[in-house]
């Protein structure tokens, strides 16, 4: 937790004071994603049953914790013994054996609501009443997975991020029929996998990826109206960002990034309406899905070891002409650079004054570690700081005609004249 400020140290003791301890947990579903918790899990001292209905799921899901102690025995962070230790407290099952002895259940199945709804109904008949109940949920809304539970106090969200074992961050999401003390228990349990908890309200896309979903739909309005997504690319990855919105869209999958994109605008029809001539829907029509087929907004081919390198494409190009109905146009470095974070900020503001999150520095945090937000401006908030209210007012006034996502929220308004920030506005362990 080195980095992480005192009142976000305060913050954690607090839930830890309230938490029940999670000493024997079972994960349901043993794909990439309940692979991964499972061995991160294990490998931070914490037994845990993984159970799936196949057994070559079981087994995927053993191959994925396998090859991650392979991984930390190859960076001298665990020896050969400790690894075989780690993976014998690992029990893969196809029944619901044991699962009467666990403190803590984390669902990993597929996001299906009906399969969600029938897996939570075989668990609560198996598991104590006062086990805590988690879904590693990234589309669905808490309240809806868990609306037919005969003990809802006890269901949280704990929204991992993929690969599970190498990112730290976990949104921790409140449905309205959430305890605090399971909130608690899973932010503990959280910390003891070595994780940064982030607790979230329910709502469309959480935090991070509600947040996200601004930024890509600024991304996707610079193409419709012309941009060169490259360019695009090459200016975000100037500002700091690792990757820019169309390289990050091949690396998760263009058919992932549209679906995503197209459940949390629905959530927010005003401020993310359809959107007509909208790139990733184009790329996924003609099966451009990105790193995944190798061919997306760029192209790729597999060098030595494996890895895609990225190529650009010609036919990319070409094919995204045909949703730019004002042609192409040359848009300089600040204006793209202005357009994509004006959209996150924004965004991030509404989360702040709807008290999805508790604080600006939470905020900050969760973007800093789920999606790469560049480490030296701090996080969207810790930026905004930095150019001050009354300049963020002003591009949203210049930029406001393009639509309501770049409208000015109470909050900036009132800062900008107040000459306010918005870490005073929105302080840790308020």
């Amino acid at each position: 937790m080195s980095g992480l400020s005192a009142e976000l140290k305060q913050v954690f003791k607090e839930h830890g004071d309230q938490a029940r301890p999670v000493n024997q947990a079972a994960v349901l579903g043993a794909g990439i994603m309940g692979g991964g918790i499972t061995i991160t899990n294990a490998a931070h001292g914490v037994p845990v049953i993984m159970k799936d209905i196949a057994q070559e799921q079981l087994d995927l899901g053993m191959k994925t914790a396998s090859s991650q102690v392979d991984r930390l025995i190859k960076k001298e962070q665990m020896t050969q013994e400790q690894a075989s230790q780690v993976l014998a407290t690992i029990e893969p099952t196809l029944e619901y054996e044991g699962f009467d002895k666990v403190d803590g259940v984390i669902e990993a199945v597929v996001e299906n609501l009906g399969l969600k709804h029938k897996v939570l109904d075989q668990l609560e008949a198996v598991v104590h009443d006062d086990t805590l109940i988690a879904t590693n949920t990234s589309s669905l809304r808490i309240d809806d997975i868990g609306q037919h539970m005969k003990h809802p106090q006890r269901f949280v969200g704990m929204h991992f991020f993929n690969p599970v074992p190498v990112m730290p961050l976990v949104e921790i999401i409140q449905g309205t029929r959430t305890s605090d003390e399971s909130v608690s228990t899973a932010v503990t349990w959280a910390l003891k996998m070595g994780k940064t908890p982030i607790v979230v309200q329910d709502c469309p896309g959480f935090l991070v990826n509600r947040i996200l979903t601004a930024y890509t739909r600024a991304f996707l309005q610079l193409v419709e109206k012309g941009a060169d997504f490259e360019h695009v690319d090459r200016s975000m990855e100037a500002f700091g960002w690792p990757m820019g919105p169309a390289y990050l869209e091949d690396v998760i999958g263009i058919d992932t990034g549209s679906h995503v994109s197209d459940v949390i605008s629905a959530g927010y029809p005003e401020r993310m309406p359809h959107i007509e001539n909208d790139a990733f829907r184009l790329m996924k029509s003609k099966d451009r899905l990105g790193q995944k087929n190798g061919k997306g907004f760029y192209e790729y081919t597999p060098d030595d070891s494996g890895r895609p390198q990225k190529h650009s494409s010609a036919e990319a190009h070409e094919l995204l002409m045909e949703i730019q109905p004002d042609g192409q146009k040359d848009f300089s470095v600040e204006e793209i650079q202005q357009r994509m974070m004006l959209a996150m900020i924004t965004e991030a503001v509404h989360c702040l004054e709807d008290k999805v999150v508790n604080s600006a520095e939470e905020l900050d945090t969760a973007l800093l570690m789920g999606v790469g937000f560049p480490r030296d401006k701090g996080g969207a908030m810790r930026y905004a700081d930095s150019l001050g209210a009354k300049a963020i007012l002003e591009q949203c006034e210049q930029y406001r005609h393009l639509g309501i996502q770049y409208e000015p929220t109470a909050t900036i308004r009132k800062l900008a004249e107040t000459g306010g920030s918005f870490y005073d506005e929105f302080p840790t362990g308020n």
